[in-house]
């Protein structure tokens, strides 16, 4: 069974930069299809990145040239770059992970919470 769990999550003024961590366990960590999504609200929820087993990568338009998703195989860690920070981007930010197939499937709709394992998340609060 895959464990996700995140870190890094912080309170930061508009502009500023976060990095999210993700350690993931119970799976081989290389062949995985990993993302990112968020939580504004208990109705509110918006996939962000993805990045398959080769590294390569989708993001979702509001995020697109601020955050960055990277990993490392050798940490087994999954990673959230976030720079310049808005206060829309305030939300819990969840990493997930799936079969390496489900990149490809999700890369269109970027659907990450779809993915069949999540962690428990970790909030982010941007402020004006």
């Amino acid at each position: 069974q895959v464990q996700l769990e995140e870190s890094g999550g912080g309170s930061v003024q508009a502009g500023g930069s976060l990095r999210l961590s993700c350690v993931v366990s119970g799976s081989t960590f290389s062949t995985l299809c990993m993302g990112w999504f968020r939580r504004a609200s208990d109705i509110q929820r918006e996939g962000i990145a993805l990045i398959d087993s080769d590294g390569t990568t989708t993001y979702s338009d509001s995020v697109k040239g601020r955050f960055t998703v990277s990993k490392d195989n050798a940490k087994n860690t999954l990673y959230l770059q976030m720079d310049n920070l808005k206060p829309e981007d305030t939300a819990k930010y969840y990493c997930a992970a799936d079969r390496n197939a489900w990149c490809k499937a999700l890369a269109a709709s970027l659907e990450t919470w779809l993915l069949q394992s999540e962690g428990q998340g970790t909030l982010v609060t941007v402020s004006k």
